[in-house]
């Protein structure tokens, strides 16, 4: 019969293709449950309010009509919907796929059955394929892996979350209706079983397992070859039978599953049922199912008559309490085996040649007990819970008087010792060829020598010449030259020449010569060697690989977790040990790649990177115990280089010498130092290991370690430190500025004077980190002013390895510290509360008149947050301007549809404006103009005033920055504004168009050093309208009166309670107006000197004889306003007649 895997053999690779993808759904199942949405679990009362109408399970297609009418009703629901859909889609989809992949599987199978049973593949029937070894284990396997993905899905993906996610997709996906869409199939079979609520489910896993039907011929044939036979060969592997349940246990683990499918024999079939226990389960009832996915079959099978019967024999107390004292109790012998043999010296090349046959039997012995061991001891919280098993798995602890760390030791001599013997033994198996001809030549020449002695020729002392030896040695060196390698007759003829050879020395009586008997003896030696030498084969690798199969611990393997930690903290080099564990690890990842590797599939990489990266995920969660350690010391040199050891000064007085010596602390400090080394010499000590596709450098471990504490405690400062009363003070904001500047000097010290005694560059740690700290909590305060939202597995700031902590709110309005820090500010510096002085760029309070916030309270803030934190606090200051400019433009544009009266008002005002020339009394007409507008500007005052609060606080930190950059980096501030000019220049000659991607990098470099104008800035994109400068216009003059400008700093205690900050007012007013076309800005400028005009002519006709106040708050805003703008002001300088202008520069009187 050709090969069934052949690559032109149809049958064979479908049904290998099918295998192979269902390792692959698996695989994916697995990545998929830990990225489950949070929203999906509506775990909490806030989730079903906020969520509840848009997140529903299958209840919603008894309600569809209804609640899609509910959703398009409701403008808030409708945005609310999209926005979630919009954020949420990419990963609903992929879930969806994932579960539609099952259903395709399922059909998949299906459909190959019944073209084997229509005959489609010639030659080929179930009879036939079940004939063949791999047929037969791929036919079993289909079925096995269907069941699997049916078991692990339910367990890791509550049926609940299951059916909100088909409902969204089907909500959200149009293509639902499409005839290929498999939507409807899918939910039947996805639907929730119950099996995570607290009463188990009548006919589960039956009924779940019969959703989709499967040929009942099938299932019987299936679970026939896993009953009878051993269709993996592994009774050769374990020959002993003590060892029989596990040489079966992986069989055993898929005739678990198939069980499912024909729940008949599990209900009712006595005899197969306890066939089927003697043989599978006759020692153990705690199976791993799948990489470590263990099941507990007293639990599983309670609700099966015939299983549970048959199962009690094994869950006898005697029987019980006789395997847990057999295991425990092998414990001590085989630790004593294991240590003896990895003594140095004692495995070398020859005596593993020897000793190879002990050693497997004392390694099989070694991974049977601790299979059995961590199996039945295991703590699972879910066991836990049943009384049954907590019962069971305490007999077993008692009677096996169990110890975890004694286990643990044994594990890891195993894994030493199967290392070691691997590493010799494949080298032996490189150099085979070479070594045998080494030795063929050896012993040819040693006879070839021995016959020229008695020959006469080669005189050697006291030796007669003789004929017949030199003819019998000629000839056996002729005997030595024709054996092969691979000739098995080869071996029984060395064996026959080494007996020839003692034989002749002891007939001949050549023992009175011990030259001759040296020769004779070396060249018995060299043929030994290559009967040795002959056994040299590639089926102890493989026994090797099979009997340290792990992959039932690839869970449990956790629970040794604190014992490993605790054995590093002991001694930091037995990390070098450790590596044996995580490559016996390693090996597990045969287990779901064997197919998907022999199917050549594009999932191979994705499968084995997904495997890999969780082994890599443990390994380093072992392995931060290192970096763990350092940090708990490094806690205590921060200490003492901040609070204890006092500066040498320039000059010291011999008498104080003492005092500054400080020698214990400074021993102290020393002996910190030296252990912190001592931690990181033990890591780097560990060689570089390859887990699956990932190779684990010690020293980039070490690093990312270290950077994920520094993270740790860095965002734990910065969180507990900027947390704030609700009642802003400007005090309480310096006091925790100031506490969090030195925690955060004292890391950063430390780390500076650690980072040459651990080979690390240590400041450069620390500005990556404290940088993508401030990115990621920026981004995600942000995600605010979004409608896309950046979720934490797409953030490019966030990292598997080294992650950063999410906190939970503290205020119920901000995310996170940098949210806190930005609205605490905001909170201090309200303009109806403060006023902000452009002399001395500093927040002062209206009662008290004291300084609120300046630029030293700047510089307290980069010290904090460092200049990172400024730029985010900064970003996020753009995002809030954004967002109240567009709410802004919403008014403008008169999108907020509630506000009609806005719209009425404005329209009748704008048609009016333009007959104010011709109006009698201009100051009567604009009155009227304010009086009707008095209530519509509220909310628009409150957007406007933000933004200008903001403009001023972006102007500072821009000061600050540039500032610093002069300082630190006064080449890179040259060249980049050097940079910025000469863009300009092009750009506005028209000569050269920057690229997007130049100019977003270029305003990365702008931003840190504080080269971007704020003012200048053109936030948002809107359409043009001239009616735009009537509203600002009004709104203007409507709040004259109210706003407080400062022209002399003598008069900064006139401001009344009621006024608000004119600067923050102007700047507002200013950015406002940037965002729309230049023309409107001329527009407005025009309308503000119009109203001057008029009201100045007017005054005149009546010849009064001051200025009206009007005229001079109006000059004063002006004046303000184009500060901001030299082309505002030259157009000021046009539309004011020359006198006026004059008049309000010399005799204004102060205002107040």
């Amino acid at each position: 019969m050709p090969d069934f895997l052949a690559e032109n053999n149809v049958c064979g690779q479908t049904i290998l293709q099918l295998v192979s993808r269902g390792n692959a759904i698996i695989a994916e199942l697995l990545r998929l449950k830990d990225y489950i949405p949070q929203t999906y679990r509506l775990a909490n009362k806030e989730d079903v309010q906020k969520y509840g109408d848009i997140i529903m399970d299958f209840s919603y297609f008894k309600i569809e009509e209804a609640q899609n009418n509910k959703i398009e009703n409701s403008e808030q629901l409708q945005d609310f919907d999209e926005e979630f859909r919009d954020n949420h889609i990419e990963m609903i989809n992929r879930f969806y796929l994932t579960f539609e992949s099952i259903h395709t599987y399922i059909t998949d199978l299906n459909h190959f059955l019944g073209e084997l049973e229509e005959g489609f593949h010639i030659h080929q029937s179930l009879e036939t394929i079940f004939a063949d070894m791999e047929g037969k284990q791929l036919l079993c396997e289909a079925l096995y892996l269907y069941g699997l993905m049916l078991l692990i899905i339910d367990a890791y993906i509550d049926g609940t979350i299951r059916e909100r996610l088909l409902v969204s997709y089907y909500r959200y996906t149009p293509q639902r209706s499409d005839t290929q869409s498999q939507i409807d199939d899918v939910c039947k079979l996805l639907r929730d079983t119950g099996f995570n609520t607290p009463r188990k489910p009548a006919n589960y896993p039956e009924d779940y397992f019969r959703r989709v039907p499967i040929k009942s011929t099938y299932v019987d044939i299936v679970i026939g070859h896993l009953r009878s036979d051993d269709i993996y060969g592994q009774l050769a592997v374990y020959p002993l039978p003590k060892h029989r349940s596990t040489a079966l246990a992986h069989q055993a683990s898929m005739l678990y599953v198939c069980l499912f499918f024909s729940t008949n024999i599990l209900h009712s079939q006595t005899a197969i049922m306890r066939e089927i226990v003697d043989k599978y389960f006759p020692d153990n009832w705690v199976i791993s199912v799948y990489m470590g996915f263990i099941v507990n079959l007293s639990e599983t099978w309670e609700a099966f008559k015939a299983a549970k019967l048959a199962l009690n024999n094994t869950l006898e107390t005697v029987n019980i309490k006789g395997y847990a004292n057999s295991y425990g109790s092998s414990i001590v012998p085989l630790l004593k085996s294991t240590n003896l043999k990895l003594k140095e010296g004692n495995i070398t090349k020859d005596n593993l040649l020897k000793d190879v046959n002990n050693i497997i039997n004392l390694l099989r012995d070694c991974n049977f007990t601790i299979r059995w061991l961590m199996l039945h001891t295991n703590i699972k919280p879910k066991f836990d819970k049943n009384k049954k098993l907590k019962q069971l798995r305490e007999l077993v602890l008692t009677e096996s008087k169990f110890d975890q760390v004694q286990l643990f030791k044994l594990l890891l001599n195993t894994a030493q010792l199967e290392l070691i013997t691997r590493d010799i033994y494949k080298n032996l198996l490189t150099e085979k060829e070479k070594q045998w001809k080494e030795l063929k030549e050896e012993s040819f020449k040693s006879l070839v020598e021995l016959s020229e002695v008695f020959s006469g020729t080669k005189p050697l002392t006291r030796i007669q010449k003789n004929e017949n030896l030199q003819q019998w040695f000629l000839e056996i060196s002729k005997q030595v030259e024709s054996l092969a390698q691979d000739d098995g007759a080869s071996s029984r003829k060395i064996v026959q020449l080494i007996q020839a050879l003692e034989e002749v020395q002891e007939f001949h009586q050549l023992e009175s010569n011990m030259q001759v008997i040296q020769f004779l003896s070396e060249t018995r030696k060299c043929m030994h060697q290559m009967i040795r030498n002959m056994n040299i084969k590639e089926d102890v690798l493989i026994t090797l690989q099979i009997i340290g199969d792990l992959s039932y611990a690839w869970e449990l393997i956790d629970s040794f977790t604190p014992i490993m930690q605790l054995g590093i903290k002991r001694e930091p080099t037995l990390v070098i040990k450790l590596r044996a564990i995580f490559l016996k690890l390693s090996s597990a990842l045969e287990v779901p790649l064997l197919r998907i590797n022999q199917a050549h599939s594009e999932d191979l990489i994705s499968v084995s990177q997904y495997y890999s990266s969780e082994l890599e995920i443990y390994v380093r969660k072992v392995l931060q115990i290192i970096p763990k350690m350092m940090f708990e010391k490094m806690a205590r040199i921060i200490e003492i280089q901040t609070s204890i050891l006092k500066e040498l000064p320039t000059r010291l007085d011999k008498d104080k010498l003492k005092d500054y010596a400080q020698l214990n602390e400074r021993f102290e400090f020393a002996e910190l130092t030296h252990s912190i080394s001592v931690f990181s010499q033990g890591m780097r000590m560990m060689k570089s290991t390859l887990v699956g596709v990932i190779c684990l450098d010690p020293k980039q471990l070490l690093e990312d370690g270290i950077r994920k504490e520094l993270v740790q405690y860095i965002s734990k400062a910065l969180h507990s430190g900027l947390i704030f009363n609700q009642r802003a003070k400007a005090e309480e904001l310096e006091q925790r500025l100031v506490a969090l500047g030195q925690i955060m000097d004292g890391y950063k010290r430390s780390f500076e004077y650690i980072q040459d005694y651990i080979n690390i560059n240590g400041l450069k740690i620390w500005q990556e980190e404290v940088t993508r700290i401030i990115n990621y909590n920026v981004e995600q305060e942000c995600n605010g002013f979004l409608r896309n939202k950046v979720h934490t597995w797409e953030s490019a700031f966030q990292s598997r390895y080294v992650p950063i902590p999410l906190y939970p709110s503290t205020d119920n309005i901000s995310e996170n510290f940098i949210g806190r820090l930005a609205r605490e500010i905001i909170r201090l510096t309200d303009p109806r509360q403060s006023v902000y002085l452009d002399q001395t760029s500093s927040w002062y309070d209206i009662k008290s008149h004291k300084p609120i916030l300046n630029k030293e309270t700047i510089t307290l803030v980069a010290s904090a947050i460092e200049i990172s934190g400024l730029v985010g606090l900064d970003r996020l200051f753009s995002f809030m301007i954004i967002s109240n400019l567009q709410k802004l433009s919403g008014f403008l544009e008169n999108k907020h549809t509630k506000t009609n009266s806005w719209h009425n008002i404005l329209s009748s005002i704008q048609k009016e404006i333009g007959a104010a020339d011709s109006a009698p009394n201009p100051l009567k007409f604009y009155q009227n103009c304010i009086n009707r507008t008095t209530k519509i500007w509220n909310e628009f005052l409150d957007c406007v005033l933000l933004v200008g609060q903001l403009q001023l606080m972006r102007n500072l930190i821009a000061f600050h920055l540039n500032k610093s950059c002069k300082f630190n980096a006064k080449n890179l501030e040259s060249s980049l504004r050097s940079l910025s000019k000469a863009l300009l220049l092009d750009v506005t000659s028209g000569d050269y168009t920057p690229s997007e991607d130049l100019m977003a990098n270029l305003s990365h470099y702008f931003d840190y050093s504080g080269l971007n104008n704020p003012f200048n800035k053109i936030y948002i994109t809107s359409r043009c309208d001239e009616g735009y400068a009537v509203i600002v216009f009004m709104f203007v003059v409507a709040h004259l009166n109210k706003i407080f400008l400062l022209r002399q700093l003598g008069n900064i205690n006139k401001r009344n309670s009621d006024q608000i900050d004119g600067t923050a007012f102007a700047v507002a007013v200013h950015t406002i107006i940037k965002q729309f076309h230049s023309k409107l800005n001329n527009s407005f400028i025009k309308l503000l000197s119009n109203y001057i005009t008029q009201i100045t002519r007017y005054n005149i006709s009546i010849k009064a004889s001051e200025l009206p106040v009007e005229v001079s708050l109006a000059m004063n805003f002006l004046e303000t306003y184009t500060n901001y703008s030299e082309s505002s002001r030259n157009f000021l300088k046009e539309c004011i007649p020359e006198e006026i202008y004059h008049l309000e520069q010399t005799l204004i009187a102060p205002t107040g």
